[in-house]
């Protein structure tokens, strides 16, 4: 009978551990990006990214899918920040030389928490000393909130008495986004150049 017993409870720990196994497999299975992934987001990708409508640094009022005609990898950061985004910035410029170079098509997309001093004339000249391809994105407060919301970034204007010179706190990760797929990867800001288009090709080769 103990024997019975065994055999039994052995056969149902190895139909879990099978259970367990295939939804495992199945589940990455149908994911085409689980071999390049290095962070994990809480709800999964889906819940970072959606639409949004902003002003471009030409003055024109565009939308998610005027933007993300292409791979893009997407910073939120103000030009007149003294320290933090300019270095992002430009690392993540120099990613998309390096990708370009390499036959990929991305472009790199700066989108400005800042509306009331980035104005398109500012965002123009900021993108322009950036990147030739860098696309510059501003709007009203409430369409920067939204589109900060939509990508679950944070950022908080420094309390200053002074309307012209002042800091804004804000989160500094780097979002690549693909048209057919929407949000896949974000990335830290102690990623180099060299690092971050390696890791943006092995979505790009996966897509």
């Amino acid at each position: 009978m103990a024997r019975i017993y065994l055999l039994t409870a052995a056969a149902l720990v190895a139909g879990l551990l099978g259970g367990l196994f295939y939804m495992v497999v199945a589940g990455r299975s149908d994911d085409v990006f689980a071999a390049c992934r290095t962070t994990q987001i809480a709800g999964g990708s889906a819940a970072i990214g959606g639409p949004f409508e902003l002003v471009n640094h030409e003055g024109e009022t565009v939308t998610d899918a005027d933007v993300i005609t292409e791979p893009s990898l997407i910073y939120f950061g103000y030009t007149f920040c003294p320290d933090v985004c300019p270095l992002d910035t430009a690392r993540n410029a120099r990613s998309v030389d390096i990708l370009q170079e390499e036959g990929y098509a991305i472009q790199p997309v700066f989108i400005s928490i800042d509306p009331a001093r980035d104005t398109p004339e500012v965002l123009s000249e900021f993108v322009s000393y950036m990147h030739p391809d860098m696309i510059g994105l501003t709007g009203s407060e409430e369409q920067v909130r939204a589109a900060s919301q939509a990508y679950r970034t944070y950022y908080a204007r420094q309390e200053s008495e002074d309307d012209e010179f002042y800091l804004v706190d804000h989160s500094t990760f780097s979002y690549l986004v693909l048209p057919d797929h929407g949000f896949v990867e974000l990335f830290r800001r102690n990623v180099s150049a060299e690092q971050l288009a390696e890791r943006v090709s092995c979505f790009l080769d996966a897509a």
